[in-house]
Formats: C-alpha cells, sequence, structure tokens
C-alpha cells in the first residue's frame, strides 16, 4: 500500500494477535518531499496529480504496477512515477505493449530524481499530424516549420501538439489550410498500393542507407580523430552514430525479412482472394509494434545528434571534411525521418487495417 499510494495514512494496530489481528488505516494530508508517493500539489498552473514512487516497489512489480495505474486511467488523464534513474526503458515497454497513445513528459532528470508524467492522449481530439502529414505530404514543411514531429511522434492530434509546444493553434491550422509546395502526384504516397509503397522504402530508403554508410563512417572516424580534442562534441557524436547504425541494421533485417514480406502476403491474398497462406501467420499487430519501437529508439538518437550539432551547424573553425561530415549526417537524418513517417503514417496503419479485414 505504501508502494502504491505513498505515505499518506496512518497505520495502526488495535489487535495484535494471537488470533485475531486488527488494524486501523486512516489517510493522512502526507508531506511533499522529494522520493515520497503523494498527491502533490503541483504549480498553480498544474492540477494535483497521482505520483507513484517507483523505489519503494519490489522489482519485480514495478512495471505491472505501472502498467496497472495506466491502463486505469480515463483518455486525457495522467500520472507521475518518481524513480532513482532515468526509466526510459519502460517508456519503450509501454509502447510496445499500448502502443503510441500515451505522452511522455519529463520533469525532473537526475542526478538524483527522474520525475516522469505519463499522460493517456485523448484519441477523440481531432486529427493526428501523422494523419494530416499522410494525406498532403506538403502539409510536412509546416510542421518542419515548427519543430513538429510528424513521424515518431505522429500519432499526438494536432491540438495536443500545439499545447505542448506552446504554439497557437489556429495559427498552425491556417498555415496548414494553405501550403505553398506545389501538389505533386507522384509523391502521393497515400494512394500508392502496399506492396509498391514497400519496395518503394525498400529501394529509396534501404538502399540510400546502404550506400551511405561506408562514407558516414570513414568521415566520422577521420573527423573525430583530426578535432575530437578541441570538439569534445564529437566523440559524443561518433558514440550516438554507432547506436544508431546498431539500432538501424538490426531494424532493417527485420523489415526485409519479415514485415515487408508479410505486407507483400496481404495484399496478394486479397488480390487472389485465397487466404491459405495468412491461416499459418499470426497477426501483424506485434511485428509492427516492434518496428514502432525502433523508431522511437532511432528517433531519440537522431534527436541527441541533432541538439548536440546544433541542427548539424559546423562550428567556424571546422574543415571541410567536419564540413560535409554534418551535411551527410543532415541528409541522413532528414530521410530517414521521411522513412519512418511513410512506416509509421501510411504503410503500417493501412496493412494493419487489411490484416484485421482478411481475418475477419
Amino acid at each position: 500500500m505504501k508502494a502504491e499510494k505513498g505515505e499518506i495514512f496512518e497505520w495502526k494496530k488495535v489487535e495484535d494477535g494471537p488470533e485475531v489481528w486488527k488494524v486501523e488505516i486512516k489517510k493522512t494530508a502526507g508531506e511533499t518531499k522529494p522520493g515520497q508517493a503523494v498527491n502533490e500539489k503541483k504549480e498553480e498552473a498544474q492540477t494535483d496529480l497521482f505520483v507513484l514512487n517507483v523505489t519503494l516497489i519490489e522489482p519485480r512489480l514495478k512495471h505491472p504496477t505501472i502498467f496497472k495505474h495506466f491502463d486505469a486511467l480515463k483518455e486525457g488523464e495522467a500520472f507521475e512515477i518518481l524513480n532513482d534513474h532515468d526509466p526510459k526503458p519502460l517508456y519503450y515497454q509501454l509502447l510496445g505493449e499500448r502502443g503510441n497513445i500515451f505522452t511522455w513528459s519529463y520533469i525532473e532528470q537526475g542526478p538524483q530524481w527522474w520525475r516522469v508524467q505519463i499522460k493517456k492522449n485523448d484519441l477523440q481530439n481531432g486529427e493526428t499530424v501523422g494523419e494530416i502529414a499522410a494525406k498532403d505530404i506538403r502539409k510536412a514543411e509546416v510542421f518542419k516549420k515548427y519543430g513538429i514531429d510528424f513521424c515518431c511522434g505522429g500519432k499526438k492530434s494536432l491540438k495536443q501538439v500545439c499545447e505542448e509546444k506552446g504554439l497557437d493553434v489556429e495559427i498552425v491550422e491556417a498555415e496548414l489550410e494553405n501550403p505553398t509546395q506545389p501538389v505533386s502526384s507522384a509523391n502521393d504516397y497515400n494512394r500508392w498500393q502496399l506492396d509498391f509503397l514497400a519496395d518503394y522504402i525498400y529501394n529509396q530508403h534501404h538502399l540510400y542507407y546502404y550506400n551511405e554508410l561506408p562514407v558516414l563512417k570513414g568521415l566520422i572516424t577521420k573527423v573525430t580523430q583530426h578535432h575530437g580534442d578541441n570538439h569534445p562534441e564529437l566523440k559524443y557524436m561518433y558514440s550516438l552514430f554507432g547506436q544508431l547504425v546498431q539500432e538501424l541494421d538490426t531494424h532493417f533485417l527485420r523489415e526485409e525479412k519479415v514485415v515487408f514480406p508479410f505486407i507483400k502476403a496481404l495484399v496478394q491474398a486479397k488480390r487472389s482472394g485465397s487466404l491459405e497462406a495468412l491461416n499459418s501467420q499470426p497477426s501483424l499487430t506485434d511485428p509492427i509494434r516492434i518496428m514502432e519501437v525502433d523508431h522511437e529508439a532511432a528517433g531519440d538518437i537522431l534527436d541527441e545528434m541533432q541538439k548536440l550539432s546544433n541542427n548539424y551547424t559546423p562550428p567556424a573553425d571546422a574543415c571541410n571534411s567536419y564540413q560535409f561530415l554534418y551535411k551527410k549526417l543532415k541528409d541522413l537524418d532528414e530521410d530517414l525521418h521521411q522513412h519512418i513517417h511513410l512506416e509509421n503514417n501510411i504503410l503500417f496503419p493501412k496493412a494493419l487495417k487489411l490484416d484485421k479485414e482478411l481475418r475477419s
């Protein structure tokens, strides 16, 4: 009870055996201290939220308890968790098991305490930014202008994103109504057949990565060796790039060996009217959730690289190789975000819908 509700009660023994134990439990106001799970009084602009102190919970029960609290939330409701280390692994587990239906916001980030607000999204709050970009890719330029993530964070509504970023939703909506780029039917991905779109992603984005990887590896190694002492951020950038490569290598292999063939089999089953090939196949839901978790992990690394490099802006004393490295990294960043957008907002939702339709 202390772990789940915090120190907001008094525990008084009335009878202490040997046959009967009677305890009086009285709810108290409690105190607000770091490390205490209480219904804290937030700043005036915020409402009171329940704070779950994860450090007080038995290790094997930590994640199940957090999931229990999350599942009990109604849309739009939130609670906070308090931990003595970064709970980011929980984020990926929650994303993988519940899907992209929540907002994860850091309130405190160490060094002693990590406090995170977990909010269940209001799924009836209008189109998501991913859906908006999927219907008209020209509107993605408006999102980029305001720093709105329509790829990894594409399942949030425009209203929700604007509230989180302190943007005037009416101004953003007005710009979305009047995109300046000309319409190009060649890039109307939302109308493409799913098997064709899967092939396009492989040929346009996977092959781009495979072709650019040797160049980038050589560049970042050379630049870090020559300039790492004067620009120590390069050494961290080198480490982040290594993490990104490890993440993408595994991810692309899963897509090419499992997800894309699965999607093509679904398309073929619909065309032929024969569902025999699907009888031995499980649902597409779990593989796609894994892909979305991978996308989140890659997106987090890209965000770190972007911040570390000031949006890939080379320093004043950067040599030609240094400048070229940042240009190539920026190109990779943009290509990966477009890749993730096509999958998270178009390919995967449509494939899941088709899978459900064929099995019903």
